[in-house]
């Protein structure tokens, strides 16, 4: 009876996700917090994605775009990520009436090469400021954004180095600081070749085997170096200084990212929100399966007439399993 339960509400959710996107609908909303704003038209829903490249800090960043919204919203992805692999699902269906959806390629990832991806100290900073240089270079006066993993922590320096451009922001899979825990999570997945297929074959039709492995075991190293800096420091320091509204998501089955972070993140951001999210792993829902359950995850909130950049967010909710 339960799981017969679970399962009914699980497809009730996902025929409503599949309508156009709850949580970046409501999210961003700006009515106040009993007003519904009504899901765009299938048209609207369903606009063309446009690719670009343009010339940003000395190197060609590419970039995805659709929508025609007054809300501007760059889609930050995760390590060895890009727009395609990591945001398919969200360039899709995130409402085209009320946002313009950038989703963009780092340095060295995706189409932004060349120059090959590299990791000085300071490349997350320098990921942040390729962000917020791409969207101004793109004419958009201000910017929210969603980011995951890697994207989500140079959301966080973006919000806090650039705090009068950034509108609003979600972050999920992030960490502000490498502790040892973390630095044998990473050392797990240095060698590609251990990887599932299913988690390997998308990266690897990207960048062929050979970049795909370099890459990872540099990201690995890249990572790694926080751990020898006082208390791991990423970008502990930087949080207090986070001044847009803020909604932290966590899985509870996210494999890369203990819970602590996402606890430490929000108790440390001014007035973030925080999203529990039980029994799910958004590492493998939102980037290595986008689908039903990747939107699912990106775009449903507890109730439809919630704000919760307005100060009122209810409980975070117990969320069916997605297997």
């Amino acid at each position: 009876m339960r799981a017969s339960r679970a399962a009914q509400q699980r497809n009730m959710v996902v025929r409503l996700c599949c309508r156009g996107g709850l949580l970046p609908r409501l999210l961003f909303s700006p009515q106040m917090p009993k007003i519904y704003v009504p899901t765009a038209g299938r048209k609207a829903a369903y606009g063309t994605v446009t690719s670009a490249k343009v010339s940003v800090n000395g190197v060609h960043l590419h970039y995805q775009q659709t929508g025609e919204g007054e809300h501007a919203v760059l889609l930050l992805p995760g390590m060895l990520g890009s727009g395609e692999t990591d945001f398919a699902p969200q360039l899709k269906s995130l409402n085209k009436n009320l946002f313009t959806v950038v989703a963009w390629d780092p340095r060295g990832y995706g189409h932004s090469r060349p120059p090959d991806r590299d990791f000085p100290a300071d490349f997350f900073e320098r990921d942040a400021k390729d962000a917020v240089d791409l969207m101004k270079t793109l004419k958009f006066k201000k910017v929210s954004l969603l980011g995951w993993s890697d994207g989500g922590i140079t959301a966080l320096f973006a919000a806090a180095k650039y705090p009068s451009y950034i509108n609003k922001m979600v972050i999920w899979g992030a960490n502000a600081y490498v502790t040892e825990e973390d630095e044998r999570i990473y050392q797990g997945i240095r060698d590609v070749s251990k990887w599932s297929e299913k988690t390997r074959k998308p990266l690897e039709a990207l960048y062929g085997y050979d970049y795909l492995a370099k890459t990872c075991e540099k990201w690995v190293d890249g990572i790694g170096q926080f751990k020898h800096l006082p208390d791991g420091n990423i970008c502990r320091h930087l949080l207090p200084l986070v001044q847009c509204p803020t909604l932290i998501v966590h899985g509870e089955k996210d494999p890369l990212v203990p819970r602590f972070h996402a606890d430490f993140i929000h108790e440390h951001v001014k007035g973030s929100r925080f999203w529990w999210i039980q029994h799910l792993c958004l590492y493998v829902v939102l980037r290595i399966e986008p689908g039903p359950s990747a939107h699912y995850c990106l775009s449903h909130i507890p109730s439809p007439r919630a704000n919760v950049f307005q100060g009122q967010f209810p409980s975070p909710p117990i969320l069916p399993s997605a297997h």
